[in-house]
């Protein structure tokens, strides 16, 4: 019987996943493979955390994912529909994130020792299981309501979306090779003796536990009841619709560029002389972490702050120093109140990266942290807003956010709190208008139960304000990323007021990948 799994495993949904591009794992040197191993596991379960979140929201909205089916029909309401597709777009991110992964990680069995073959089998199978089981648990939190199947296939072109995309999800999830995949693969995890970190252990264990209950009771039944419906509108493939081309390319771009960016070291070398203090940066890095789990195409937001010098030159001005003498440091001096007010964080902006000065704060993963131009713009996208505010609004907005250095980042991107930021939140709260000061208003939405904005929602602010009284900012540059070119080029206002609305993968539109979207 494990002979008969075993050959079941290695000849079907595996290889499936594949990429076919011309990396793989085995082009790696031993460190590099197992750096990238302990990177894409760590992603794995970065995903596979905001899959419960999403998952935990939705069955705790009733309204919206009724427990029982109602017994009177109703229509969901337009701000209803909005936030259950709001749920379906972040689930299909992770999902999309977890098949790259999975896809780099399907060749385990070529890899030249067990110990390469264990680590990579233990990548594979963390994303399948944190796959399996949520997708199990959203369609069961998801039958009770008929008016989702519909909203659920409709066509998302901001995501790159393509129609019938929840057909497509549950065929491939409620799926008998699915089942016989999933036992397969527990065969094998009893071969390679299963993860030695007992907190890896405890997940693994629990997203097959649940999958296994699943399975021996309303699982089953779900599943038949569900091949009827999806086998009566049959006429597609079996695989996540993002899969057939955007997971398999994300592997290899996400490999092939590690170490380069769309944007060149000669473009970044010309941002500080074209860069004022005070001005946002957003910034788009293909197939990163931080960009699974945001809506829209610019994912980042940052601060430009500039050098000690440039600051102390910008701020020099009348109105600065009367402001800095109100905040009680006589000297005038804007640099000598940060001082005085954040006298670590003001080291910590002053002190040099690699031989160049700390020009950016930002909320990255490690926090709210203070880095040079050259690493934040080294980016695929850039493009700089200059807000239309004095420049004692944009010293209150430095002094501010100096204020947030050190703080966490927050991955529950929830903006009713301070204690922890995200990277628009930083943005948001540095410029908020109070005390008379006039500030930047940006929008805020509820997104999964949370208030928050994205640094794609100001962009389409940008955009609809653009051109009236109500224009907050003005566009300094637009570097936007061409993939098959394989550099940035300075885009026109027309091109960047329309990025928002550009898919969350933009990219594979200028590529070669031509497979059926999402």
């Amino acid at each position: 019987m494990k002979r008969y799994l075993l050959a079941i495993l290695a000849c079907v949904p595996l290889l499936a996943t594949a990429g076919t591009g011309t990396f793989s794992l085995q082009s790696l040197s031993a460190d590099e493979l197992q750096s990238r191993q302990q990177a894409d596991l760590a992603a794995v379960l970065r995903y596979r955390s905001g899959l419960r979140s999403v998952i935990e929201f939705a069955a705790g909205q009733p309204r919206l994912f009724p427990a029982v089916r109602a017994s009177d029909k109703r229509l969901l309401s337009q701000e209803e529909r909005d936030a259950v597709r709001a749920v379906w777009r972040r689930l299909r991110d992770y999902f999309v994130a977890l098949d790259s992964i999975a896809a780099l990680h399907a060749d385990y069995r070529r890899l030249g020792d067990e110990r390469q073959r264990a680590a990579s089998f233990l990548v594979n199978q963390a994303a399948f299981l944190a796959q399996y089981r949520s997708a199990l648990e959203f369609i069961d939190v998801a039958r009770h309501e008929p008016g989702l199947d519909v909203l659920f296939n409709e066509p998302l072109p901001d995501a790159g979306g393509a129609p019938r995309s929840f057909d497509r999800f549950k065929f491939r999830f409620l799926n008998v090779a699915r089942a016989t995949e999933f036992a397969a693969r527990e065969v094998l995890s009893r071969h390679y003796g299963g993860a030695a970190d007992p907190a890896l252990a405890d997940v693994v264990r629990e997203d097959a536990g649940v999958i296994a209950r699943m399975g021996r009771g309303r699982g089953e039944t779900m599943t038949v009841a569900n091949a009827v419906d999806v086998v009566r509108k049959s006429g597609f493939g079996l695989w996540f619709p993002v899969q057939a081309g955007v997971a398999e390319w994300m592997g290899d771009t996400k490999v092939l560029r590690l170490q380069r960016s769309l944007i060149s070291a000669e473009q970044i070398a010309t941002l500080p002389g074209r860069l004022e203090p005070g001005d946002i940066l957003l910034e788009r890095r293909e197939w990163y972490v931080s960009n699974v789990g945001l809506p829209g195409f610019w994912p980042h937001a940052a601060l430009y702050i500039g050098s000690p010098a440039e600051r102390e030159s910008y701020f020099d001005t009348p109105e600065v120093r009367d402001w800095v003498r109100a905040q009680g440091e006589p000297s005038g001096s804007f640099e000598r109140l940060l001082a005085r007010r954040h006298p670590r964080a003001q080291a910590d902006g002053a002190a040099e990266h690699g031989g160049h000065p700390a020009r950016v704060v930002e909320a990255i993963s490690e926090g709210v942290a203070f880095t040079t131009i050259e690493h934040s713009a080294d980016a695929d996208s850039l493009a700089v807003l200059r807000p239309r505010v004095s420049r004692v609004d944009k010293a209150m907005a430095l002094l501010r956010a100096y204020g947030y250095a050190g703080r966490p980042y927050d991955f529950n991107f929830d903006f009713r709190s301070d204690a922890a930021l995200v990277c628009s939140e930083l943005v948001f709260k540095a410029y908020e208008a109070e005390g008379g000061r006039r500030g930047l208003a940006f929008p805020v939405n509820e997104v999964l139960g949370r208030l928050a904005t994205s640094p794609n929602d100001i962009v389409e602010q940008f955009d609809s304000q653009f051109g009236s009284p109500a224009q907050q900012t003005d566009l300094v540059l637009f570097l936007d990323g061409q993939e098959r070119a394989g550099r940035a080029v300075d885009a026109t206002l027309e091109e960047f007021r329309r990025s928002w609305r550009r898919p969350k993968w933009h990219l594979l539109t200028q590529a070669r990948v031509t497979g059926q979207g999402l």
